[in-house]
């Protein structure tokens, strides 16, 4: 009993450190569905204040889709908060947690310290207009709201990789 117990928390554990894909893997692998130069599809967005996500003319974007229970997720978005990104008066960060609600979202925001807009995407209907699995992706957007250039965050250091 003992044993299977260690077992199923091995795979589990193998799981989670994967990809955080809560889904079995996909037969083509990883997808990315949007490419340098494409038009962000979701232009209308709302907080988890209820707010409406306003994406200024003004400046760059950068749309972290993740989950809350994902470790990669965690280690990209504390990278972020120490990078100097955070502070730039020119970028925008929009967080859409993948398959999470809004109280999930309002907890972890408290309780993980994020500065930014958060966006519940409970039922994948944000994620899957960009991959068809795979978390944390990441995507940049010039002040037209067009694709700069796209990264997964599975390994440390993605962040220092976002430049323009």
């Amino acid at each position: 009993m003992l044993s299977r117990i260690l077992t199923i928390g091995l795979l589990g554990l193998m799981f989670c450190t994967t990809a955080c894909s809560s889904t079995a893997p996909h037969p083509k692998g990883y997808e990315t569905y949007v490419a340098k130069g494409d038009k962000f599809k979701d232009m209308t967005l709302t907080s988890i204040q209820g707010d409406t996500v306003s994406f200024d003319q003004n400046k760059k974007k950068l749309i972290v889709l993740f989950a809350t229970w994902c470790s990669d997720s965690k280690r990209t978005l504390r990278e972020l908060k120490a990078s100097p990104l955070i502070s730039d008066p020119t970028l925008e960060i929009i967080a859409i947690g993948r398959e999470e609600s809004t109280a999930s979202l309002s907890e972890f925001k408290d309780s993980f310290g994020v500065p930014f807009t958060l966006v519940a995407d409970p039922d994948k209907a944000i994620y899957s207009h960009y991959a068809n699995k795979g978390i944390p992706r990441l995507i940049l957007l010039d002040e037209q709201n067009r694709v700069i250039d796209t990264w997964i965050g599975e390994t440390p250091d993605t962040v220092s990789q976002i430049k323009w």
